[in-house]
């Protein structure tokens, strides 16, 4: 892998038509279990993906590895940290509180 080449996933989310916190909510749903360091691959085909997926990693501390090319449809590419903040089960915009 060369340097800014995005890695192959370990884990795809299909988010193809939803909304972003629906998006965020099935993402949020299917990385629960994952290891840190696993890189997810999210279809995501809502407009307002490429603002949202960053600013969710930011909040959350995943990091963000950018837009995936080559592809037929928009694919956002993210690695899961270990010490990542946790969101509320239905509401993945609201850190949970300690």
């Amino acid at each position: 892998m060369t340097a800014g080449e995005i890695p192959a996933a370990d884990l795809t989310v299909d988010g193809t038509g939803l909304l972003c916190v629906t998006l965020l909510l099935r993402l949020r749903k299917q990385i629960d279990a994952a290891e840190p360091d696993t890189v997810v691959h999210v279809i995501a085909t809502d407009p307002a993906a490429p603002l949202d997926l960053p600013a969710w990693c930011h909040m959350t501390g995943h990091t963000y590895l950018g837009l995936v090319p080559g592809s037929d449809q928009p694919v956002y590419a993210l690695r899961l940290a270990a010490d990542a903040r946790s969101t509320r089960p239905g509401a993945p915009w609201h850190p949970v509180e300690h």
